[in-house]
């Protein structure tokens, strides 16, 4: 989660994007790409010819704001079967290009990366920065768009009160827009939510409220990318609701955009199986944008 902006986009038709709502059904196919294969190029080509496997590349996870490796739980379970899966922290700094440089240095030579709320936010960094080392995208329940100024003031207030120990209020206030779907597992999702939150500390929370206060708009990098890309959000999302991700699948040639059914801002969590599928599909597209 990274809180406070709801700022949507107007709304558009998303030509540009191949659309699903997942649940379980693909609904539409897009324009671009469709008429070459994805590869790694002549190492992938070799293997194949001389029957040796090749590993697929590995994942880079990056969480959501005050969230760790739990948020990516259900994924981490059934991708890391065929990839290394790597979870990238984005807690040690308090501006977004510092937390991108940081997980680049650390990442491996190539990679697939995937980023939920904030962890999404810094992936458009890192697409920014070193696009030749990212083979393919997945942005999860996260916004392009700098924050308007009268959401950081509205920070403001909020860091005032983690560091004077209310952290916890802080994140159940912030649960209560982000529309966790009510259910027989939402209160194990707010309860995973608040144990990451707490375990990580008020320092970690106000870092990363500095970063998203002064965090780059992001529109041309997406308008830039030449990867698999896939955008997906849950239908209930509170804090990046579905029209921003139309916005963005608009942005970003040949994207797949998905919806998931029943889930709000944590689809991860609150949908694991549905969204462990998206991410399947997108790991295996075999789609390369010229």
């Amino acid at each position: 989660m990274h809180g406070m902006d709801r700022r949507t986009a107007c709304p558009v038709r998303v030509r540009a994007a191949r659309l699903r709502k997942t649940d379980g059904k693909r609904t539409g196919n897009g324009r671009a790409g469709r008429d070459a294969g994805y590869g790694n190029g002549d190492d992938r080509r070799n293997s194949a010819l001389f029957g040796a496997r090749v590993m697929p590349e590995p994942l880079v996870l990056l969480p959501g704001m005050m969230c760790d490796a739990r948020l990516f739980a259900p994924q981490i379970a059934a991708l890391s079967r065929d990839r290394a899966i790597h979870v990238a922290p984005i807690t040690g700094a308090d501006s977004i290009e510092k937390i991108a440089a940081d997980v680049a240095v650390h990442a491996p030579p190539r990679f697939a990366l995937a980023g939920l709320s904030m962890g999404g936010i810094v992936a458009m960094e890192i697409m920014r920065r070193v696009p030749g080392r990212v083979m393919r995208l997945a942005l999860l329940d996260t916004s392009p768009l700098s924050e308007p100024p009268a959401y950081a003031a509205l920070r403001d207030p909020q860091i005032a009160r983690a560091r004077a120990g209310r952290l916890a209020e802080v994140i159940e206030d912030e649960m209560k827009t982000a529309g966790i779907v009510p259910g027989p597992g939402r209160a194990a999702v707010l309860r995973t939510v608040l144990d990451m939150a707490q375990d990580l500390g008020p320092d970690v929370y106000v870092r990363q409220s500095r970063a998203l206060q002064r965090r780059p708009d992001q529109q041309k990098t997406l308008r830039g990318l030449k990867v698999p890309t896939l955008i997906l959000c849950g239908r209930h999302d509170g804090l990046c609701p579905v029209r921003r991700h139309e916005f963005m699948a608009e942005l970003v040639p040949g994207a797949t955009f998905e919806i998931i059914e029943g889930a709000g801002h944590l689809p991860t969590l609150e949908r694991p199986d549905d969204t462990t599928a998206a991410l399947g599909r997108w790991l295996t597209d075999t789609l390369l944008l010229k």
